[in-house]
C-alpha cells in the first residue's frame, strides 16, 4: 500500500497562518493605526530631500532672521517659531528648520534600524536553522557563540567602539554593531522551532526521498519558521531604534551636522525649559514610531506564534 507523503510545511503555513493574520490585524484598530503611522514615517524617511525641498530648506542651513540674537539665540514667534517659513519652528541659535532635520533625521534613524534589524535577522535565522538541524558540533559551537555573544557587555562595547573609530562612516558602523549584538535571541528562537520540525513526517519524507540539505531547509524547514521570525522582527526593530537614539543622545552615534533623532533630543536638554517644542517634536517621533512598531510586533506575535503569547 503506497502512502503519500503529508506536504511541506510552506503548504500549511504559507497560507492559513497568513490569512489568519489579515483577518486579525483587520479587527484590531490599535493594529490599523499602528501600520498608519509606520507607514507614514516610512514614507517621510524615503522623501527626506523632497519634504525638505518642498519646505525651502535644508537641514543644515541656516536661517539667522528666524531667531534672536538679544536672547540668547531663542526661535522668534510661538511654539518654538512655528510659521509658514518653518512649519515645526527653528532650532534655537542655529535657526535651521526643524522639520526639514526631523524628516531627515527619521531617514538616518531608521535607515540604521532596519538595516541592523536585517542584519540580525539574516544572520540569527540561518545560525538557527543550523544549529538546530545539523546538531552535535555544529549546534554546539553556534549556541556557545550565542551564549558568548549575549553575555557580552553590549553597551559598553558599542560606546567603546563608537567613541575610538575615527574617520569612519558612523551610520555603516552603526548599524554593523548594533547588528553584531542582535543576532543571538532570534537565533535561539529560531533553532527551537527547528529543533521541533526536523523530525516532521513531511522532513522525514523529503529526507528519505532524496533531498539534500539544502532543499529541506529551504522547502520544509524555512517555511515552518517563517512565522515567528516576522513576528520577533517587528518586535525588535523598536529596540533598534532605541538602541540608535541612545547612541547619539550620548554623543557616540552619527556626527552633527548629520541630524538623527536622539541626537536632536540630545541638544534639546538645553534648551527644555525655554524651548520645549524642540524637545517635544523629535521625542514624539521616536515615541510613535517605537509604539506603533511595538503594537504591530505584539499583534503578529499573537497570531503567527501563539505559544509566545499571554497566558
Amino acid at each position: 500500500m503506497t502512502t503519500t507523503a503529508p506536504p511541506a510545511a510552506g503548504a500549511h503555513s504559507g497560507s492559513g497562518p497568513w490569512r489568519l493574520a489579515r483577518a486579525e490585524l483587520g479587527r484590531r484598530a490599535s493594529v490599523r493605526i499602528s501600520l498608519l503611522v509606520v507607514a507614514l514615517f516610512l514614507l517621510m524617511a524615503a522623501g527626506a530631500p523632497l519634504l525638505s525641498s518642498l519646505a525651502g530648506w535644508t537641514p543644515e542651513e541656516f536661517d539667522k532672521s528666524a531667531v534672536d540674537p538679544y536672547l540668547g539665540g531663542q526661535p522668534l514667534g510661538p511654539l518654538g517659531g512655528i510659521s509658514a517659513d518653518h512649519w515645526l519652528g527653528v532650532e534655537p541659535v542655529t535657526g535651521r528648520d526643524l522639520f526639514a532635520r526631523v524628516v531627515h533625521g527619521a531617514q538616518v534613524s531608521l535607515l540604521i534600524a532596519l538595516t541592523a534589524t536585517a542584519i540580525v535577522v539574516v544572520a540569527g535565522t540561518a545560525a538557527g536553522i543550523a544549529a538546530g538541524y545539523f546538531g552535535g558540533r555544529t549546534d554546539t559551537v553556534l549556541s556557545r557563540l550565542m551564549d558568548l555573544t549575549m553575555s557580552f557587555p553590549s553597551l559598553i562595547f558599542m560606546i567603546a567602539m563608537m567613541s575610538v573609530a575615527k574617520d569612519v562612516n558612523r551610520i555603516v558602523l552603526m548599524t554593523a554593531v548594533i547588528g553584531l549584538f542582535g543576532w543571538p535571541g532570534i537565533a535561539r528562537v529560531v533553532r527551537g522551532q527547528t529543533l521541533s520540525l526536523k523530525h516532521r513526517e513531511y522532513v522525514d519524507a523529503a529526507r528519505v526521498s532524496g533531498s539534500g540539505p539544502w532543499r529541506i531547509l529551504t522547502r520544509d524547514i524555512l517555511p515552518g519558521v517563517l512565522g515567528p521570525v516576522i513576528a520577533y522582527t517587528t518586535l525588535i526593530i523598536p529596540g533598534m531604534i532605541a538602541t540608535e537614539a541612545a547612541l547619539s543622545y550620548l554623543g557616540v552615534g552619527v556626527r552633527p551636522p548629520t541630524p538623527s533623532w536622539g541626537q536632536m533630543i540630545a541638544e534639546s536638554v538645553a534648551f527644555y525649559d525655554t524651548d520645549p517644542m524642540y524637545f517635544v517634536i523629535p521625542s514624539t517621533c521616536l515615541f510613535l514610531t517605537v509604539l506603533a512598531f511595538t503594537l504591530l510586533g505584539d499583534a503578529l506575535r499573537d497570531v503567527l506564534d501563539p505559544r509566545s503569547g499571554r497566558a
